[in-house]
């Protein structure tokens, strides 16, 4: 799956678990701290259940469909809806799309920023990373890093047969 090459031409591209990350806007680039990613994601692709502690997150959905479990509560979002999950509450979603989903996420800080700088890697090309799976040790890695920035792992990624 390769992102639109007119919406990352120039933009700086990071493989960020089984994801493709790229960044358009960097939270030092303004007063405010806004930070935006298009983030590629592939179909059953789900983070673990965590709680960003000083930034919301906004997720506006490019294409794809999403599931999303926010402090317990659930929804679907398809492509032109867009979803918050305040700081505080922890949140997870999981793209239900066959051919994977696109977003526009949004935060306001450098947790997040921080966080895909240290745990992503350049990309190769700008298409999804080939797929791996997590390992023990880089799951507590991942966690590890999260906590440095502001994000706590509460709980395992949604699966296909998760509901809230």
């Amino acid at each position: 799956m390769t992102m639109t090459p007119g919406t990352i031409t120039g933009k700086e591209l990071l493989w960020f678990n089984n994801t493709l990350v790229a960044i358009h806007v960097s939270s030092a680039a303004g007063e405010d701290g806004i930070f935006v990613v298009e983030h590629r994601m592939p179909y059953g692709d789900s983070p673990p259940l965590h709680v960003h502690r000083r930034e919301d997150e906004v997720f506006h959905i490019l294409d794809g469909r999403l599931r999303f479990q926010i402090d317990g509560h659930e929804r679907i979002a398809e492509a032109g809806e867009t979803v918050i999950a305040p700081k505080g509450l922890p949140h997870t979603y999981r793209v239900e799309s066959r051919e994977g989903a696109n977003t526009l996420t949004i935060t306001r800080g450098s947790d997040f920023e921080t966080l895909l700088r240290q745990a992503g890697r350049p990309a190769e090309q700008p298409e999804l990373p080939p797929q791996m799976e997590p390992t023990p040790e880089l799951i507590a890695a991942l966690v590890q890093l999260c906590a440095k920035n502001g994000i706590d792992v509460v709980g395992p990624p949604l699966t296909q047969r998760d509901r809230a």
